[in-house]
């Protein structure tokens, strides 16, 4: 049987901690030195990103998330164009052993009109 990425992104949404805009930007507010990674690809980050975001993309996170994050219990906030990317990257960056990963489950244009 096949699983469908949709199964893939339940399972991961399971086991990380989601946030929606609001409690993104409560958090992003509340804490120094977070990273807020845009796991899209480099063409949608290039139409539009939030001033505050590193762009990996969801296909090259664990080849170069060590270049922009070295410590395990940095805050770092995974966003995408819809959330199933984000929840993805934020699932394999636990496996790799960062603690403190959060990933906005919303549509990006939602995320950027109140994170900017």
């Amino acid at each position: 049987m096949i699983k469908a990425a949709s199964e893939f992104i339940a399972e991961a949404q399971q086991h990380i901690n989601c946030l929606d805009p609001v409690q993104a930007k409560k958090l992003l507010d509340e804490t120094k030195d977070a990273l807020v990674l845009d796991v899209r690809e480099p063409g949608e980050a290039a139409e539009a990103k939030l001033s505050c975001s590193v762009n990996i993309p969801r296909g090259l996170l664990e080849m170069k998330i060590q270049k922009h994050c070295t410590s395990e219990t940095t805050t770092i906030v995974t966003h995408c164009a819809g959330g199933g990317r984000a929840s993805l990257a934020a699932a394999r960056l636990k496996e790799m052993g960062y603690t403190n990963v959060y990933a906005i489950t919303a549509k990006f244009a939602d995320v950027k009109a109140l994170i900017g």
